[in-house]
């Protein structure tokens, strides 16, 4: 088995790998047109949430970890913004808005409780 790192373990990466399965999935569906412009957007955001978490847990003091959970975070809006855009050029469906508003506000939360814990450390 290979080793396991200290990211793979958080519940809020596992959660992000979600998050942009999800998008990747919508997005399939986004019009050809859009294939450079709000796909990509989206795609990269979403996985730029998890991998600033990934590259924050390699940083050596807590206010640099923290650091990288903010960026983590304002990715995390900038899907957000996206997904709304989205949703109002009827590109993507009301369920498909909702799930992902859910798993949206599910990562904040857990982001927040991070980043406050690293603080504090």
């Amino acid at each position: 088995m290979a080793y396991t790192f200290s990211f793979e373990k958080l519940n809020v990466w596992i959660d992000s790998k979600k998050l942009i399965k999800l998008i990747y999935q919508v997005t399939k569906g986004f019009p050809n047109e859009e294939k450079f412009g709000l796909t990509n957007q989206l795609r990269r955001a979403s996985v730029s949430i998890a991998s600033n978490l990934a590259e924050g847990t390699s940083r050596n003091t807590n206010k640099d970890k923290a650091h990288f959970t903010t960026l983590a975070f304002s990715s995390l809006m900038e899907v957000l913004n996206q997904i709304i855009i989205a949703k109002e050029l009827s590109f993507i469906s009301e369920d498909d808005y909702q799930n992902i508003r859910i798993e949206i506000e599910k990562i904040s939360n857990k982001l927040n409780a991070l980043r406050k814990s690293q603080l504090n450390s």
